[in-house]
């Protein structure tokens, strides 16, 4: 059995060359195992004896690079009197592995400039340019490239592949592909990296060309070819390329690998089949936390919500613990679900993990507590935040959008461009929504305009659609209709029916007519639309025209969806359809609820039957408005939740009008908050008033 050698054992051997040639594979040991302590004594030795051989100074700057002390190894270069590549190679590497790129800049000129007898070689090209690389030094990047080609080391792996690497993190495509084309004969590393390089930059058009070389040129693939292959299956969604990839891994027996099997589940994620994403889950023989943290991303992604939380707790209980991405995955899977307990469960578990003051956490969270319905704690966790990306400002600006809170929103926007944090295509899309709720009609036209393009932004259809929603809401209806005519975006349905919004809202009944139907043409099956235009019709007394919208919803079998809402009740989730007579407790509900139209009555309520088919009787009508999904969650909210306890509702479809309306006297009456969060957006009743301002 061997024993360790002691340090004294060590010193002894050093102590007895004192007078002879010193052992250079003694200072080689020293040096692999970064023994600063005996390297100083074995320098000590070295200059009693004046040995300076140059194998052994070069150890010497190799040792004290390795165990962080620079000042030393830099003298130790400065007193050599000759130099070699490994001398100027050890150097750089220290430089560069304690994140001290400019030093290598400096060690790499005092070559160029002859100062330095040495030849560089492909490793000190590889150093140079992952200094570059590191801080985006573009500039000196291109310059190391010229030398390459001087010296003709464009052919070494490692310096074409530092190279690629080095113009991806300068987001100098077009010079990376130049690189990868210059070789004719690439091999697999080179072209591992520049897929990725392409995958980085969402050039997938680029990266797939690359694939299809590989497949003519290059027999056999290794794993990080295929990891590689399946980020671009995902990348794209295309399923078919993800599919083929994974047949060659099992085929190939690398399914084993643990990288080659995240990438397998994410893929089938992002390309929407879960199930397949869940049984390349199962089929694993361990399952570490970053498996579990991607199918479950992969249920979340594609809104198999509970199916993620299922996974969450089976997670927990096979004793693997979650990291702050698992963590932010499950806390989006809570927004999904708008199931506020839950994500505050999943709060107290990071609180407890130490993993709060993790980005991705804090984003999630801003973004649970926003879809949740308490943008209060939104507000709070993002104040308290440590640190704040793109990601975090645009979730802040989002809810306070979502929320109808339109000058937090802009607010937050000043304050992110004072702060030096550039907006993104996303944050505009929340600004402009914010124009819309104020009413801001000529600073919407400039953000877009102007200071879109300040920042490099092309406005898409999201940008143009709050456009049609500020010049709507402003009662522009014809300025809406032009704008939609004479820009050139193909405008989707999202677009028409914030158009038809504003028409209802603004009575304008013949352009909503116009409207609908086109929106009809788009999508034959858009029952709200139907309803709205048979109403239209009923409201000018043109009966022929609802009989006709009637035959056509027959003719094309279009039903009403029915209304369904729910709220958590202790822990349970209570779910209401239109007319409910199911829930254990309908009973007291519906005479709460007849209490509450009674009290509402009295201080003005009428109902308002605009949002039923016109074929049916009055009294009808009223009593399918009376016992809407919402009302009746809402009177189970207030028999079963604490006094003055606010009463968070989800529904599947837009609030109708008088339900609005129902609500805001509601809120009065029994002095709650209310809050609401139908399919357009969250509605915060509270004194008698809605947050959305009557326009949604």
């Amino acid at each position: 059995m061997l024993k360790p050698i002691r340090s004294s054992v060590l010193i002894n051997s050093i102590m007895s060359h004192a007078f002879s040639k010193i052992d250079t594979n003694l200072l080689k040991t020293i040096t692999d195992t970064k023994n600063l302590k005996l390297g100083k004594g074995f320098h000590c030795q070295m200059i009693i004896s004046s040995q300076f051989d140059l194998i052994l100074t070069n150890y010497l700057i190799n040792l004290y690079a390795k165990c962080g002390d620079l000042n030393f190894a830099r003298k130790v270069f400065n007193e050599m009197p000759e130099r070699n590549v490994v001398s100027v190679s050890s150097l750089m590497a220290g430089y560069f592995h304690n994140g001290l790129p400019s030093e290598v800049f400096s060690v790499f000129r005092l070559m160029g400039f002859g100062r330095l007898l040495v030849r560089p070689n492909e490793y000190i090209f590889t150093t140079v340019l992952a200094s570059c690389a590191d801080i985006h030094a573009l500039i000196e990047g291109r310059q190391c490239h010229a030398y390459v080609l001087k010296y003709g080391l464009l052919f070494h792996t490692y310096v074409r592949n530092a190279l690629l690497h080095m113009y991806s993190r300068c987001s100098q495509v077009e010079d990376a592909l130049v690189v990868f084309k210059t070789v004719l004969d690439f091999d697999i590393f080179s072209a591992n990296s520049i897929i990725n390089v392409f995958l980085e930059h969402e050039c997938i058009t680029e990266a797939k060309n690359v694939v299809r070389s590989m497949v003519a040129k290059i027999g056999l693939w290794d794993h990080i070819t295929y990891v590689s292959v399946l980020s671009l299956a995902a990348a794209s969604r295309d399923l078919i390329l993800g599919c083929q990839a994974h047949g060659q891994t099992t085929k190939r027996c690398l399914e084993v690998n643990d990288f080659v099997r995240n990438a397998t589940v994410d893929m089938y994620g992002k390309c929407g089949d879960v199930l397949s994403s869940q049984h390349a889950f199962l089929g694993a023989r361990v399952r570490n936390v970053v498996l579990w943290t991607t199918v479950m991303a992969a249920c979340t992604q594609n809104g198999f919500l509970e199916d993620a939380l299922k996974l969450f707790l089976e997670m927990v209980t096979d004793g693997i613990q979650p990291n702050e991405l698992t963590y932010a995955v499950i806390l989006y899977s809570c927004a999904g679900l708008s199931v506020l307990r839950n994500g505050e469960a999943i709060y107290a578990l990071v609180e407890k993990s130490g993993h709060k003051a993790h980005l991705p956490v804090g984003n999630a969270l801003i973004n649970m507590y926003s879809r949740c319905g308490t943008i209060e704690d939104a507000h709070r966790v993002f104040t308290t935040m440590l640190q704040k990306d793109i990601i975090s400002w645009n979730s802040i600006i989002s809810g306070y959008s979502h929320h109808g809170l339109g000058r937090e929103v802009l607010e937050a926007f000043r304050t992110m461009l004072m702060g030096g944090v550039a907006p993104s295509y996303a944050t505009f899309v929340g600004v402009l929504s914010a124009c819309g709720h104020l009413g801001l009609v000529k600073e919407g036209f400039y953000y877009l305009n102007h200071l879109m393009r300040d920042f490099g932004i092309v406005p898409g259809i999201e940008h143009h659609t709050c456009l049609v929603g500020i010049l709507s809401r402003a009662g522009l209806l014809d300025e809406a209709e032009k704008y939609m005519r004479y820009t050139h975006v193909e405008w989707d349905i999202v677009a028409w029916r914030t158009l038809l919004s504003g028409c209802r809202v603004h009575r304008n009944f013949r352009l909503g007519k116009k409207v609908a139907h086109h929106i009809l043409q788009l999508d034959p099956h858009d029952v709200g639309t139907y309803i709205l235009l048979s109403n239209i019709y009923a409201r000018e007394s043109q009966w022929d025209g609802v009989l006709d919208v009637r035959k056509l919803m027959r003719g094309r079998c279009v039903k009403k969806e029915p209304g369904v809402s729910w709220l958590q009740v202790r822990n349970e989730i209570h779910v209401f359809t239109s007319e409910d007579k199911q829930h254990p407790l309908i009973n007291q509900i519906c005479e709460k609820l007849e209490d509450l139209i009674t009290r509402i009555k009295l201080i003005g309520y009428l109902p308002d039957s605009s949002s039923v088919l016109h074929d049916v009787e009055d009294e009808q009508k009223q009593e399918y408005l009376i016992y809407h999904s919402e009302k009746l969650a809402i009177s189970f909210g207030l028999i079963s939740l604490p006094s003055g306890a606010p009463i968070h509702v989800m529904k599947n479809l837009r609030v109708c009008a008088d339900c609005h309306t129902a609500i805001k006297l509601i809120s009065n009456v029994t002095g709650r908050k209310i809050i609401v969060r139908d399919a357009n957006r969250f509605h915060c009743f509270n004194h008698g008033a809605c947050s959305c301002n009557d326009y949604w």
